[in-house]
């Protein structure tokens, strides 16, 4: 048991950088040495603010209710006597919420009541745990600057207090994790260069951003992590830094240029992943409800005088089709970036398909970042529209946020209205996935090979419905909503349910189809 848990290990640290590995050991080291000799962050810090200009964002969902109660993730804490800045009843995302202060900029927070949860938390200082995480302090700083630029509000404590944070940032920005995390620093450290017309603080943030720009944002521009949510998520971020930059003179032009390149491939590829009725599919960690939505970005894009490439999507490893009434967008790319797929699904092979403006087989999307039986279960490849052989993972998903040995495209064929690819996730049973859509005007087949397999080896293909999707069994087909379904080379079909999930800690049942074969399956949909 100790072995293979070692080998597991093993197959998911591998991908590390170095960089990573060794930033990880620097800041244990420099803790266990700090906690020794009583070293603690200072709560105030000499500040000298300036004034900044900005062009009015997006507004936040509205999370605090009033009353000191807030409601993150589809969970709702009203705090009787003072606000737990701490509270993790909910896990640590929501505790992590709780001290991002994004409802500083929900529609309707006054400049009192923001005022008064900043001092409150100012106050609470020498208790705060999470909170002071590089993540938190990254996009608080955001908020707290952004609400106090919005009401003109000077104020010294609040001011030091914020340059203290900042200080905390600057000494650990989180290249142990990279990705999403470090660009997120690299946003937040230019909020706080501008606010504080501090040098240091510049150099920092452009030095992060110019280097994780360039690896983050792909050519066809995609996020390299391969949520949509978290696209939209970076974008939004990045919007905010284009309007920082353009409407303030310090300093000079130092990564205008770099945020506006990654912008306008960025705006394409949200175009080109948003489908007719405004959403996007949940690939990956995606989940409704956390962040902008596409028309809301693109709004916002437009005020900045912003506008996206029209560059194909590619190197992402996602492609989309449309065809009349027909959306597809089909996922043929690595599950992420090998040393950083936290947020990476045992998904290769799935595909979206909505049809007349509406969604009918859909990726399930995720409900849940605690590590749990459930998360395990959103990652999984049977709660996918792909395949599965001996009950076994193409990707290795594991622990939350890990993934060990992951399925890697071997052969990719592209001709018009036809994809054929292959994956080698189940290359250790002697078997790969061959997997080939072809469009054509009135139907999709989806053909489905196991090159190698023997006809004793098992696989079923599933396919999940959005739960509007009313699926019924009919003589020799499947009946999806105005769609039919007809499978050849099946040796059993089961009508299930599963939970379809409508945001953290929200699912609905829906139904989805798990098909038993053997080597080879015809799926024809007609639309």
């Amino acid at each position: 048991m100790m072995l293979k848990k070692l080998s597991l290990y093993y197959r998911t640290v591998k991908y590390l950088k170095w960089k990573q590995i060794g930033y990880r050991l620097f800041y244990m080291l420099r803790g266990r040495y700090r906690k020794f000799t009583g070293f603690a962050y200072k709560k105030f810090a000499p500040a000298n603010r300036h004034d900044l200009e900005l062009d009015p964002s997006i507004p936040s969902y509205s999370s605090y209710l009033g009353s000191n109660t807030f409601k993150f993730l589809n969970q709702e804490k009203k705090f009787k006597d003072e606000i737990d800045w701490n509270y993790d009843g909910y896990g640590k995302l929501w505790t992590y919420n709780l001290n991002y202060f994004d409802y500083l900029q929900q529609s309707g927070m006054e400049r009192e009541t923001g005022l008064s949860l900043i001092r409150d938390y100012i106050n609470h200082w020498e208790s705060l745990k999470d909170g002071l995480e590089p993540y938190p302090i990254s996009l608080r700083g955001i908020n707290w600057i952004k609400f106090l630029t919005r009401h003109e509000i000077r104020d010294k404590e609040i001011d030091q207090n914020l340059r203290a944070q900042y200080h905390i940032l600057q000494d650990h920005p989180e290249y142990h994790l990279m990705g999403n995390h470090l660009l997120e620093n690299g946003c937040s450290l230019l909020f706080g260069a501008y606010y504080f017309r501090d040098a240091a603080l510049l150099q920092q943030a452009v030095n992060i951003l110019l280097d994780e720009l360039n690896e983050q944002v792909l050519e066809d521009g995609g996020h390299f992590e391969r949520s949509p949510m978290y696209h939209q998520i970076l974008l939004y971020r990045l919007l905010d830094c284009y309007n920082l930059v353009s409407q303030n003179t310090w300093p000079a032009d130092t990564c205008k240029s770099h945020l506006l390149h990654a912008l306008q491939k960025m705006l394409g590829w949200l175009r080109k992943m948003t489908f007719s009725d405004g959403t996007i599919p949940l690939l990956n960690d995606t989940s409704p409800g956390i962040t902008p939505n596409s028309q809301a970005l693109l709004e916002y894009a437009d005020r900045l005088g912003l506008q996206g490439t029209d560059q194909p999507i590619k190197e992402c490893g996602y492609r989309t089709w449309q065809r009349g009434q027909t959306e597809l967008v089909l996922d043929v790319g690595p599950v992420g970036p090998d040393y950083i797929p936290g947020h990476a699904h045992s998904d290769t092979f799935s595909f979206v398909l909505y049809h007349k403006g509406r969604p009918v087989i859909v990726d399930p999307g995720t409900s849940t970042y605690e590590k749990n039986d459930r998360r395990q279960m959103e990652r999984s490849t049977r709660y996918h529209n792909t395949v599965m052989v001996h009950e076994r993972e193409q990707s290795e998903v594991w622990g939350g946020f890990r993934v060990g040995r992951r399925a890697k495209i071997t052969e990719l064929e592209e001709k018009p209205g036809t994809l054929r690819a292959v994956h080698d996730g189940y290359a250790r049973w002697g078997i790969s996935h061959e997997r080939t859509w072809k469009f054509e005007e009135d139907k999709l087949m989806v053909h489905d090979r196991l090159k190698g397999a023997k006809s004793s080896d098992k696989a079923a293909a599933f396919f999940h419905f959005d739960p509007d999707v009313k699926v019924t069994q009919k003589n020799g087909y499947l009946e999806a909503g105005n769609l039919k379904i007809r499978f050849a080379g099946a040796n059993d079909i089961q009508l299930e349910s599963y939970e379809f999930c409508m945001g953290f800690n929200k699912r609905t049942p829906a139904q989805k189809i798990s098909i038993r074969f053997s080597n080879q399956l015809e799926t024809t949909i007609e639309i």
